[in-house]
C-alpha cells in the first residue's frame, strides 16, 4: 500500500511510520518535511494531495493541541485549537476521499483526559467532536473506504521527554499498532484506545 502519514516527524507520526515502512510505501508529511502540509489550512491540503497523488491510506498523527482556559481566553485561542484539530482532520477527510481507491483508510488522532482539569474543556470538545464525526461518517464513506480514529492519550516517551512520571503513559510502539490495527484491519467508525478492545463507539 501507498500511505500518507501526516505528522511523521512526530513522536507518534514517526513510529507509525516506521512500523509501516517494513511492509508498505510511505510518504511523510509534515509541516517542515520534504513534503509539507498546514493542517490549518485547506488550499495546503488540497496541494497535498495534488503532489502526493492517490494513496491507498491516510493517517493524521499532526493532532496538537494547547489547553485553553474558559474564561479569559481570546476568541482566536480558541478558534485555532478548533480549526487546528478538529476541523483540520475534518476538511482531511473530505478532501482524502477523492484520492483514494477502495480498499482504503482514513485514519485520524483524537485524545484522552483522564478527567476534567481547569483548561481541558476545549480539548474534550475537540476530541469528543472528532470521535463522534467518525463514528456517524462512517456510514456515508463511499463503499470500502473505512474511518478510524485512535486516541492515544499520554505517550510514555513524551512523559519522559518533559520529566513527567512515565506510569500512566503508553508506549509510543504500543499506540503505533493500534494504527497499524486501524490501517491493515477491518475496524470501521470506531475509536481505537490503547488497552481496551476494538469495538463501535457507543
Amino acid at each position: 500500500m501507498k500511505v500518507l502519514v501526516i505528522g511523521a516527524t512526530g513522536t507518534v507520526g514517526g513510529a507509525v511510520a516506521a512500523a509501516l515502512e517494513a511492509r508498505h510505501e510511505v510518504v511523510r508529511a509534515s509541516r517542515r518535511g520534504d513534503v509539507r502540509v498546514d493542517m490549518t489550512d485547506v488550499d495546503s491540503i488540497d496541494r497535498l494531495f495534488a503532489e502526493v497523488g492517490p494513496v491507498d491510506a491516510v493517517v493524521c498523527c499532526a493532532a496538537s493541541g494547547a489547553l485553553a482556559p474558559l474564561a479569559g481566553s481570546s476568541d482566536a485561542a480558541f478558534w485555532d485549537g478548533l480549526r487546528g484539530k478538529l476541523v483540520g482532520q475534518v476538511n482531511l477527510v473530505r478532501r482524502a476521499l477523492a484520492h483514494l481507491t477502495a480498499p482504503a483508510s482514513v485514519t485520524l488522532t483524537s485524545g484522552r483526559f483522564a478527567e476534567p482539569v481547569p483548561g481541558s474543556a476545549l480539548g474534550h470538545l475537540v476530541n469528543a467532536g472528532l470521535e463522534a464525526f467518525v463514528r456517524a461518517a462512517a456510514v456515508e464513506t463511499p463503499p470500502g473506504i473505512r474511518l478510524n480514529v485512535v486516541s492515544p492519550g499520554w505517550i510514555r516517551e513524551t512523559l519522559l521527554t518533559l520529566g513527567m512520571d512515565p506510569t500512566p503513559g503508553t508506549p509510543v510502539a504500543d499506540v503505533a499498532r493500534l494504527y497499524m490495527e486501524a490501517i491493515e484491519g477491518a475496524p470501521h467508525g470506531r475509536t481505537l484506545i490503547p488497552g481496551k478492545p476494538t469495538t463501535p463507539h457507543r
